[in-house]
C-alpha cells in the first residue's frame, strides 16, 4: 500500500509539474506576442515581463526592442539588457545615449553604469560631452552610483582635452572656415598655449582668419596681446579693425588708450566702437581727459555718447568748451559737448543762447539740444522766438499746392448723379460694414491678449509736403519748448498729438514729460503711436522722469502689442524701481527678447516675489534669457533657486554653465545662512569644482569665484 501510495504521489507531482509548466508557457506565449501588439505600452510591459524570467535566449528580443520606434518600450528595454550584464549589449547602449528621447539617454547611462566594465566607462566619458543637460547630469549620477571617484571632474577633463584637440586640430589642417571658427574657439580657452598659436596669426594672409585671431585673443583675456592687437587699429581693413577695438573693450587694458582715442577722432565707421572702448576702460583722469576729447572733436554721435559718459562720472572742465564756443569754426564741437554734458555745463548758456539766432540751421539745431539739456528756463524766450519763426517756414512748405480754385462741375462718368441714390448708399453701407468688421475683429483679438490697438495713420508722403529733414529744427524747438517748461509749452506740444510727421510727434511728446503729471499723462498716448522711433522717444523720456514717469510707462508696458524691448531697455538704461516688479514678471512669463532686460532688473532689485516666475522660465530649454534669469536668481539668493541653477551646471553651452556658476556664487554672498549652508551641504560645490577644468575660462573663472564666495 505504502510503494501504491508513493506511485499515486509521484504520478500527481509529475502531473501538477506538466499543469504548470503548460501555464507558464501559455504565460510567455502571450509575452511573446505582446511584443509584436499595435500599442507600445503592450509592447513595453511584454518586454519588462520577459526580463523578469531572465532568460539568456531572450537577449536578441531585448535587443530588437531597444530599437523599437516608441521611446516607452526602448527604454524598458534598455532595463533588459542592463539586467542581462551581457558585455555584447555594451555598444548597443553607448549608441543609446545618442538616443532622440532624453529619458532613454538618460536609462542608457544608468544601464551601462551597472555594466561597470571599462568600455561602458568609456562610452559614458566620450558621451558627456556630446549631450545636452539631463543626459550629462545623468551621466554624473552613473558615474557616481558605479563608485567611479571624481565622476564630474573627470568627464569635464575628458571633455575639455578633446575639445582643445578638435580645435587645434580644425586650425592646423581644416579648411579656411574650419580655421576661423577654431581659432576663436581656442581663444576661448583661454590657455596660454592658445595665445601662443593665435598671436601669429594676427599677421596672416588671410584676413578673415586674422580677425577670428584676434577675437580668439580678446576672449583669451590675456595682457600679452594688447599691443599687437593696438597695432592693428592703424590697419585699412574695416574687419581687422572692428575686431581690434571688440577684443580691447574685453581687454580693457589702459595702455591702448593712445590707440583707441586716434581711432575715436578720426569719424571712421570703426569710430563709435572705438569711443565705446574708451569709456570701458577703468575709471582714472586719462579716459576722462580721453572721453573729454571725443566729446569735443567727434563726430557727432560718438560725442554725444562721451558727454553722457561724462555726465555720469564727472564733468569736463569748462573752460575748453567756452573757447570753442568763441571760435566759429569750432562752435560745433562744443554745442555737442553741452549736449553731452546737459546740466553740469550750464554756465555756458550765455555763448549758446546767440546761436538760436545764426544763420547755419546745422548749428542752430545743435544750440537747441543743447539748451534744451542745460536745462534753463532763462533760455524759454529766446527758444520761443525761435519756435514761432520756424513755425511760419513749415506753415508755408505745408501749404496747399492747389492755389486757384477747385472745379464746381463733374468731369464726363464720374458724377454721383449718374448713379442711383439706392446703389451709392448701398455701396457707402457695404464699404462701412467692412470696415467695421475688421475693427471689430482687430479690437477682439486685442481684447483676448490684454492688449490696446496701436490705431494707424495715413503715410506721412500722402498728407504732407515737408520733409523730415526740413522739419528738424521745429522738432528741436518743439522738445526745447517743454524742456524748459516755456509758458503755455503743454497747449503748443498737445496740438502735434496727431501730427503726421513722426519727428514733430515724437519732440512734442518728449517735451511734453517735462511738464509735470499734466505732460506724462499727454506724453504717455505715445507709448502706442504707429511709429516705433516715436514710441522708444518716449519711453526713454518717461524712464527718465523718475517714478511718475516710469508709473506711466509700467501702466501701459504689458498692453503693449508686440515685442517690448525698446521699453525694457529704456527702464533698464535709467534704473527701474520696485513698482516695476510685477510687469516685469509678467514680461518674463511671456518669454521673448524682452524677458532678458527684465530678468536683469529683477535681479538688480532683489524681487523675491519674481523668484517663481524666473525659476519657471528655466524650464524652458529655448529661453533667450537663461543666462540673465540665472544671474537674476543668485542675485535675489532665495533657496527655491538653488536646485534649478545647481542644475544648469551640467548645461552643454558654456555661457550657461557659466552664469549658473556666477548666480551660485551671487547666492553664496546674499541668501541667508540657512541658505548658504544649503549650498555648502549640497552636490553643487563637487559640480563648481569640477569645473575648474572646464576647457572655457569663463567658466572656470566663474567657478573659482562662486567657490571662493562658498568658503
Amino acid at each position: 500500500m505504502a510503494s501504491t501510495g508513493a506511485q499515486c504521489f509521484a504520478r500527481r507531482s509529475a502531473l501538477a509539474a506538466a499543469a504548470l509548466l503548460c501555464a507558464c508557457n501559455g504565460s510567455r506565449d502571450r509575452l511573446l506576442a505582446g511584443l509584436q501588439s499595435t500599442r507600445p505600452e503592450e509592447r513595453a510591459v511584454a518586454v519588462k515581463k520577459l526580463a523578469e524570467q531572465n532568460r539568456s535566449e531572450d537577449l536578441v528580443l531585448f535587443t530588437q526592442a531597444a530599437k523599437d520606434p516608441s521611446s516607452l518600450v526602448r527604454a524598458e528595454a534598455i532595463s533588459a539588457l542592463a539586467r542581462s550584464q551581457d558585455a555584447r549589449v555594451v555598444d548597443l547602449l553607448g549608441e543609446l545615449l545618442g538616443d532622440s528621447d532624453e529619458s532613454v539617454q538618460g536609462k542608457a547611462a544608468m544601464a551601462l553604469a551597472e555594466i561597470k566594465s571599462e568600455k561602458a566607462k568609456a562610452y559614458l566619458t566620450l558621451q558627456y560631452g556630446r549631450r545636452g543637460r539631463s543626459t550629462r547630469q545623468a551621466i554624473v549620477q552613473a558615474l557616481k552610483a558605479a563608485n567611479i571617484p571624481g565622476p564630474m571632474a573627470g568627464v569635464v577633463a575628458a571633455e575639455s582635452q578633446a575639445t582643445w584637440q578638435r580645435n587645434l586640430d580644425a586650425l592646423q589642417k581644416g579648411t579656411l572656415p574650419e580655421r576661423v571658427g577654431a581659432a576663436e574657439a581656442l581663444g576661448k580657452s583661454g590657455r596660454a598655449e592658445a595665445v601662443n598659436r593665435l598671436l601669429p596669426l594676427l599677421k596672416d594672409g588671410q584676413v578673415i582668419l586674422a580677425a577670428a585671431a584676434v577675437r580668439g585673443l580678446g576672449y583669451a583675456g590675456d595682457r600679452r596681446a594688447v599691443g599687437p592687437i593696438s597695432e592693428l587699429l592703424s590697419e585699412n581693413f574695416p574687419e581687422l579693425r572692428e575686431a581690434a577695438l571688440d577684443a580691447l573693450i574685453q581687454l580693457q587694458e589702459p595702455s591702448a588708450l593712445p590707440h583707441l582715442l586716434e581711432v575715436a577722432l578720426e569719424r571712421s565707421p570703426t569710430s563709435p566702437l572705438a569711443a565705446a572702448a574708451i569709456a570701458a576702460l577703468p575709471p582714472s583722469p586719462e579716459t576722462a581727459q580721453a572721453l573729454c576729447r571725443v566729446a569735443t572733436e567727434g563726430a557727432h554721435a560718438e560725442a554725444i555718447s562721451a558727454g553722457r559718459e561724462l555726465r555720469r562720472r564727472g564733468s569736463c572742465p569748462l573752460e575748453p568748451i567756452l573757447e570753442r564756443l568763441r571760435q566759429a569754426s569750432q562752435l560745433e564741437g562744443g554745442l555737442q559737448a553741452l549736449v553731452g554734458l546737459g546740466p553740469a555745463a550750464r554756465e555756458a548758456l550765455p555763448k549758446a543762447l546767440p546761436i538760436l539766432a545764426g544763420a547755419d540751421a546745422h548749428l542752430r539745431r545743435l544750440a537747441l539740444d543743447a539748451v534744451a539739456e542745460l536745462g534753463d528756463s532763462s533760455a524759454s524766450p529766446a527758444v520761443l522766438k525761435l519756435y514761432e519763426q520756424e513755425l511760419k517756414v513749415v506753415q508755408q512748405l505745408r501749404a496747399d499746392w492747389v492755389i486757384g480754385e477747385l472745379p464746381q462741375v463733374y468731369s464726363p462718368g464720374f458724377d454721383p448723379a449718374s448713379r442711383s441714390d439706392q446703389e451709392v448708399a448701398a455701396g457707402r453701407l457695404r464699404q462701412a460694414e467692412l470696415l467695421r468688421k475688421v475693427e471689430a475683429l482687430d479690437q477682439a483679438r486685442a481684447q483676448a491678449a490684454h492688449k490696446q490697438v496701436v490705431s494707424a495713420r495715413p503715410p506721412a508722403e500722402v498728407v504732407d509736403d515737408a520733409s523730415e529733414d526740413q522739419l528738424r529744427l521745429l522738432a528741436f524747438a518743439l522738445r526745447a519748448l517743454g524742456a524748459l517748461r516755456a509758458e503755455g509749452a503743454l497747449a503748443t506740444l498737445r496740438s502735434y498729438s496727431d501730427d503726421p510727421s513722426p519727428a514733430l510727434r515724437a519732440a512734442a511728446l518728449v517735451g511734453a514729460t517735462a511738464l509735470g503729471p499734466e505732460g506724462i499723462a499727454f506724453a504717455k498716448g505715445g507709448l502706442l503711436d504707429r511709429e516705433r522711433e516715436v514710441q522708444a522717444a518716449v519711453a526713454q523720456a518717461l524712464s527718465e522722469r523718475g517714478s511718475e514717469g516710469q508709473a506711466a510707462l509700467l501702466e501701459v508696458l504689458p498692453k503693449l502689442p508686440g515685442d517690448a524691448v525698446r521699453f525694457v531697455e529704456a527702464l533698464e538704461r535709467s534704473g527701474a524701481g520696485e513698482a516695476a516688479i510685477e510687469p516685469l514678471k509678467v514680461l518674463v512669463a511671456e518669454g521673448g527678447p524682452g524677458a532678458v532686460g527684465a530678468a536683469r532688473m529683477l535681479g538688480e532689485l532683489r524681487a523675491k516675489g519674481a523668484v517663481e516666475a524666473l525659476v519657471k522660465y528655466l524650464e524652458d530649454p529655448t529661453g533667450v534669457a537663461r543666462r540673465e534669469v540665472l544671474v537674476a536668481l543668485g542675485r535675489i539668493g532665495d533657496l527655491r533657486a538653488l536646485e534649478p541653477m545647481g542644475r544648469e551646471l551640467y548645461h552643454d553651452s558654456p555661457e550657461i554653465r557659466a552664469a549658473a556658476a556666477e548666480g551660485l556664487g551671487l547666492f553664496a554672498r546674499s541668501a541667508p545662512g540657512e541658505a548658504v549652508a544649503a549650498l555648502r551641504g549640497g552636490p553643487h560645490l563637487d559640480a563648481l569644482d569640477a569645473l575648474k577644468s572646464d576647457y572655457y575660462r569663463r567658466v572656470r573663472e566663474a567657478a573659482a569665484t562662486a567657490l571662493e564666495q562658498v568658503k
